[in-house]
């Protein structure tokens, strides 16, 4: 994969991927029928996100930094979100039925929770970073007329 990530498209895939899988979990449909899909859809998911955790912490040249990894640490708070919607009591896919479900589960969201790290960790928000004024107080009376 030599190509150029486009991170903000390929984001909004994963969202929409996410989003079906959200929906599917509210349609009253025969969880054995979709089960085998909707882990491979998982894995894919994941997949993904790793591409773009990795491309991310390998770029620093990135013109909006913070705001890509705001946009990855997004996807991924979904994908944990849609994770946890798996996991409930409530979901069709009970591990009564499935019963590799939880494990899958559990080594998706450690590896979520890695890239996240290894984001957070690749950049520093601009909430921590100390701004230095574009024009001094001298500059600034200078342009005022004060003195």
């Amino acid at each position: 994969m030599n190509k150029r990530v486009n991170f903000e498209d390929t984001i909004f895939i994963l969202n929409v991927r996410i989003r079906m899988l959200r929906d599917l979990m509210q349609l009253d449909t025969d969880s054995v029928i979709f089960y085998r899909q909707t882990m491979i859809d998982l894995e894919f998911i994941a997949s993904v996100l790793e591409i773009l955790a990795e491309k991310f912490v390998e770029n620093l040249k990135f013109l909006d930094r913070e705001t890509e990894a705001d946009n990855i640490l997004d996807a991924e708070w979904q994908f944990g979100q849609i994770l946890n919607e798996i996991s409930s009591n409530s979901s069709p896919f009970s591990p009564a039925l499935f019963p590799e479900m939880p494990n899958l589960i559990i080594k998706l969201r450690k590896d979520s929770q890695k890239r996240q790290k290894q984001i957070e960790d690749s950049y520093e928000p601009t909430e921590h970073a100390t701004a230095e004024p574009v024009v001094s107080h001298a500059e600034l009376n200078g342009l005022l007329g004060s003195v």
